[in-house]
């Protein structure tokens, strides 16, 4: 579960800074991603492998300061994104003012630390010696502030969970709850932290209750934000998919038009390979392909009036339609003249852009037939 954790951390710090330099100068955004960051920096911190190298290079103990410091920063940050984000003119005051309580909770637990022997700090919350004063103070002093802010932030996302609607709604919900459960979380170990000082024990099975729903908030939180985002990526991925196919589905058509007007293609904006695969180029071919069908037809529609007026034109069925543009780019090679004037084709009944495109790859794909 920790290395599913790590991964999605992970990809939403990542995405959170690709975010971040997409706007450089937006606080809530910057807010975001350095929680983000600092969430995901104290998680290999607290892995065997980051702490034992730290403490190698540090001292014992030195990799749970580092981690609880961290931890500090990213519920501090957290905080930081609500108020930009609610606060408006009082945000940077406000900001200010839980800077230099987060501050001051960072150097007291730090004192609290160096003022103990290395090797108090070095086990885990369950294996620590809480007798020790410091030790205690240590645990209480982080676990206390983490769930004020967490509280906070779970109370702040709760609320504009309920003035939103999906999906951003089902995102605030969810990082709600999981803020929610952490602060809990943090709360329940300062109890511990308070019975163990005393001289109390608690079950084993308890603390690791609490570590497990500890990792379970965590990725809930971490889902909530990184929600929105997500399904806004897999939507415009499906609809970059879809535009990349019909794209392709156009091509018989555009190729017979554009061989008897080959002055109807337009210029494209780039003809490198990467704006081939690219959101922004592969939509931009997209729609120029249908403005480049639209004008064929247009121009090739005196070439296939049969009837009146060409009133039939516009109840011809797609491979009806197929088999009269092969007859009209014949005519137009040879030189014949065109026997009407420019009428509709392949008009769809609804109005809207899709049912339009719907039947242009209709004919499109009539073309694909045997003539």
């Amino acid at each position: 579960m920790t290395e599913i954790l790590l991964l999605i951390i992970a990809a939403a710090v990542i995405w959170r800074l690709y975010l971040w330099s997409r706007a450089p100068h937006d606080a809530p955004t910057r807010s975001v991603a350095l929680s983000l960051l600092c969430a995901g920096l104290s998680y290999p911190v607290a892995m065997p492998g980051g702490s034992t190298g730290i403490d190698t290079v540090a001292g014992h103990g030195a990799a749970k300061v580092v981690q609880n410091v961290l931890l500090l920063g990213t519920v501090y940050f957290l905080m930081c994104f609500y108020l930009y984000s609610a606060d408006g003119q009082g945000a940077r005051r406000r900001a200010r003012w839980e800077a230099a309580v987060v501050a001051a909770v960072a150097v007291a637990i730090i004192l609290a630390a160096v003022s103990v022997p290395h090797e108090a700090l070095a086990g885990s919350f369950s294996t620590a010696d809480m007798t020790i004063s410091q030790v205690a103070f240590f645990y209480v002093g982080a676990g206390l502030y983490l769930m004020y802010a967490l509280g906070a932030a779970g109370w702040w996302s709760a609320r504009y969970a309920r003035m939103s609607r999906r999906p951003h709604a089902t995102g605030l919900w969810m990082t709600a709850i999981g803020l929610g459960a952490m602060a809990v979380a943090c709360a329940v170990r300062a109890v511990f932290v308070s019975v163990r000082w005393s001289g109390g024990s608690v079950p084993d099975q308890l603390t690791a209750s609490v570590a497990v729903g500890l990792v379970v908030s965590s990725l809930l939180f971490v889902a909530g934000i990184t929600y929105s985002g997500v399904r806004a990526r897999i939507t415009a991925t499906r609809l970059w998919l879809r535009r990349r196919r019909d794209h392709g589905r156009l091509t018989p058509l555009w190729q017979l038009l554009i061989e008897v007007y080959p002055e109807n293609e337009l210029r494209p904006a780039s003809r490198g390979f990467w704006d081939r695969w690219r959101a922004r180029g592969v939509h931009r071919r997209y729609h120029r392909r249908i403005v480049e069908c639209r004008d064929g037809l247009v121009d090739i529609s005196p070439y296939l009036v049969r009837g009146e007026g060409g009133t039939d034109l516009l109840d011809l069925e797609p491979t009806q339609l197929a088999r009269r543009l092969r007859s009209a780019v014949t005519m137009i090679k040879n030189g014949d003249p065109a026997p009407g004037q420019a009428v509709a084709l392949a008009v769809p009944q609804e109005d809207d852009r899709n049912a339009d495109v719907r039947q242009l790859i209709a004919v499109s794909e009539a073309l694909r037939l045997p003539a």
